[in-house]
Parts: structure tokens; sequence; C-alpha cells
């Protein structure tokens, strides 16, 4: 008997669940795209989108997913040849220096021990090396989806600072921001990449790119650069249309406004506040399932598991049989697992539009789907859940 008849619900780590008040504002018929209403509101999201990245920079459009916003921070502040340090705890930011090396540019990783985040101390030790500067960029991810590990921005850059090296330091938020703790300006970051799909609450299409100074004056050097993502086009455009290189994304800029300012509504500390709450719930339901042999954590410090998303290795347990019966037989949607952990881990998505009853929701549905398969447990991660967010309840 199958009991998914009802609203589903779908606990990946993004798309993430969209507020009916975007969804509502999205809904609307085409406007005059050259003037008007469209034009206002298109400068009023640009002016907003900064905020949330905490820095005084300007942002780029990309009409994209986050792979694009990847290539259109690339594309405008490298060359040919140049060599970036990938620094990988999971499986993203490989991903964004694979998709650069197509362009041409040189990449090298170094890597986090697994489950862990980046060490900045290795990173200073790598760029103490480079005595000739040969590196000209750094990139790496704030969360890493696959993992669920949460990398120190703020003490990668002071590594970077103690060594006194000059790369460009480029930073994916796309599974943070609005979620996690982010200041760019504050942290030294030259470049800061974002998505619509995640903590921003609106359906994948947009990326963003903030550029430092120090990125501006790359992009005038760089070789990279392309008709489409060009900055130099969209920062002194000639008509608004340049700004998005063609038609403007009009139901994306509609929601993207009304997912601001439910952001700046709540308050973007306690949007923090509130995904920390959620994040520390997940984990105390998962010390209640926790087995050796079945359910564990991939992210193996405790203090850089990720607020947005956690990621969990089941063992000698089928992770794919545990979604499937979460899914087709209960109607929640988990996240697969990736990068090695195919039918070994599942994720649970804890990002955006979310409060307790949704989020025990899905805790209550997968625990159900543990003793439908016999998985032992500790005990009952739901009541671990409820006690951890009974601490935070105002009564």
């Amino acid at each position: 008997m199958s009991l998914r008849h009802g609203r589903p619900m779908v606990s990946i780590p993004g798309p993430s669940v969209i507020p009916d008040r975007v969804l509502s504002a999205m809904h609307r018929p085409m406007p005059n795209i050259y003037e008007g209403d469209l034009i206002d509101l298109s400068f009023s999201v640009l002016d907003d989108l900064p905020k949330v990245a905490r820095t005084s920079q300007p942002v780029f459009v990309s009409v994209s997913n986050g792979h694009g916003a990847w290539d259109m921070a690339t594309s405008n502040t490298l060359s040919r040849g140049d060599l970036v340090l990938i620094l990988e705890a999971g499986r993203f930011a490989g991903s964004w220096g694979s998709q650069a090396a197509v362009s041409g540019i040189r990449t090298e990783t170094l890597s986090a021990v697994p489950g862990y985040p980046v060490d900045p101390a290795a990173v200073e030790e790598r760029l103490n090396a480079d005595t000739g500067h040969e590196i000209a960029a750094i990139l790496v991810v704030q969360v890493d989806t696959a993992t669920s590990v949460r990398n120190d921005i703020a003490a990668i850059r002071r590594a970077i600072d103690a060594a006194g090296h000059p790369a460009l330091f480029m930073v994916d938020c796309i599974a943070s921001l609005g979620c996690e703790p982010y200041e760019m300006d504050e942290w030294g970051v030259d470049v800061t990449v974002a998505a619509t799909q995640k903590g921003l609450m609106v359906p994948p299409g947009l990326g963003f790119v903030w550029a430092s100074d120090k990125a501006m004056a790359a992009h005038e050097r760089a070789d990279l650069r392309s008709g489409h993502w060009d900055w130099t086009a969209r920062r002194t455009p000639d008509a608004h249309y340049q700004i998005y290189c063609g038609t403007p994304p009009v139901q994306h800029l509609y929601g993207m406004r009304e997912a601001l300012d439910m952001l700046f509504e709540e308050g973007l500390e306690q949007v923090w506040a509130r995904h920390r709450a959620l994040g520390e719930a997940v984990r105390a339901a998962v010390s209640m399932w926790a087995v050796p042999g079945a359910l564990g954590y991939v992210a193996r410090d405790p203090d850089a598991r990720a607020n947005s998303v956690t990621t969990l290795s089941t063992g000698e347990v089928d992770a794919d049989e545990l979604r499937r019966v979460c899914e087709q037989q209960a109607g929640l949607t988990l996240g697969i697992g990736l990068e090695g952990f195919e039918g070994r881990a599942f994720r649970i998505g804890h990002m955006g539009h979310l409060n307790p009853p949704m989020l025990l929701g899905t805790l209550g549905t997968i625990e159900a789907a543990l003793h439908a398969m016999k998985v032992p447990m500790t005990g009952s991660g739901v009541a671990g859940a409820a006690r951890s967010l009974g601490g935070v309840l105002e009564v």
C-alpha cells in the first residue's frame, strides 16, 4: 500500500522548496521589457543582491544554472595557460576546475582528507612553495553538496595572506548563500559565485557573480573573455537588456524580487540562525540513527557539517532502496549519493524555505522507511530532532 497520496515533499539539496509567494510573483504575463516597471524592478534586484553576499561590489547575472556562473567567473578573470589551485573537499570545486580546463586553464588539486574540510595550513604551505606566483587563482566551495562538508573561508583567506600570495580567491556559495554566514568583503573574497535554486528560494535559471576590484583589474587582462559573458558590456550597458546579454529573465526577476523581500523581512542573521537550528535538529536525528555498519556521517568533522545539507553514508544498507521507499511509498524525495557514494549514501537538503513541520516530516518519513527496512537504530531520530528544536522555540 502506498501512502504517498497528498502533497509530495522534495528534500534534496536543491532545487529547494519554492515559496508560494515566489511562485505567485512569477505567475504573470510578459511585460514591456524595454521600459517601465520591469526595468525598475530589475535594478532593485541588482541593488539588493550584494546585501546577501555582504559586499559593496556589484553583481553580474548569468541566465543559467550555477555552472554558467562558474564559466562567467573564470572567463572574465583568467587567461589560457593560467594555473588554478583547486581546494577540494568533495566534488564541486573539482567540477568547477574541470570545466575551466576545457578553456585551456591548467589545474592543480589540493584535496582535503576525505570527510574533512580543506586544511588552511596545507593551503599556506602550497602557496609558500609557489615562489614564482604561478598560481593565478584559488577555487573553493563553501559547502560541498556531495559531502555536506563546510569549508572555513575566512581561515583559508588568512592562509593566503600569511603566504603573501596574490592569487585571486574565488568561492562557490551556491549551496550556502542564504543559509550559512558569508562575508565576502570582510573575508577578502575576490570572486563569489551563487545561484537561485537553493538558499535563495527561486527556481533554477540565474547565476550570480560578485567581483572585487582586484578581480575587475584581472578582467582587463583576461583573454578568455567571451561576447556572452563579458563583464565590460554588462557593467556599462547602453541599454537595459545588455545587463543580461539579451532578453531579460522576466519571471526569474519577479521571483528574485519576492525572495529578496522575504529574506530581508526575516533578517539575514535570523535566516542563518534558522538554518543553524534546523541543521542541529538533523544532526540530533542522525545521532540517534547512527550505527556502525549502517547510517553515519560523510562529513566527519562535527564543526564542519553544513547547515544546508547533510550527507549520510548507509554502510550495508541499500541507499537507493531507502530512497525508493521514501519516494514511491511515502512521497518524500531525497538526494542521491555522489562522487563514489552512489548507492551507498543519501542526502537531506535543509535549505531555503523550511520550517520545523517540514523538517520533522522529512525526518519522520526517513525513520519510518528505516523501520520498514529493519535498519538498526540506537533510538528515535525524530524525538532527538524534536528535543533539539524544543531548545530554541520560545515559550
